[in-house]
């Protein structure tokens, strides 16, 4: 299963995630539960670099499924919107393949 973590803040603005795991929903190298929140994940991760260049904190182990992404201070509006975007995607994933494959957990910090 992937276990994701969404972070936010007090004003109730996403701005980590860490991501664990694999679904488990087929084999290897055909799992497209797996794929698509890979593609959202690494997707969301790209767009904030390339496209907002807010400054970040990135962890990952493909060996384990981790990313473990957090903003830095100073971060704009416009990556708590990516990160949004992407709770939005992974919360469809769960929504059409069920928790067994996908558990999404919020947390404030």
């Amino acid at each position: 299963m992937i276990n994701v973590t969404i972070y936010k803040n007090q004003a109730d603005e996403y701005t980590a995630f860490r991501c664990k795991g694999h679904a488990g929903f087929a084999d290897s190298g055909e799992d497209i539960v797996c794929s698509a929140v890979s593609v959202l994940v690494i997707n969301t991760i790209n767009s904030v670099e390339c496209l907002v260049s807010d400054e970040f904190h990135l962890v990952t182990d493909s060996e384990s499924g981790l990313i473990d992404f957090s903003l830095k201070d100073g971060y704009s509006q416009e990556s708590v919107l990516l990160i949004r975007s992407l709770v939005l995607g992974l919360q469809g994933i769960q929504k059409n393949y069920g928790t067994e494959y996908i558990m999404l957990l919020f947390k404030e910090v």
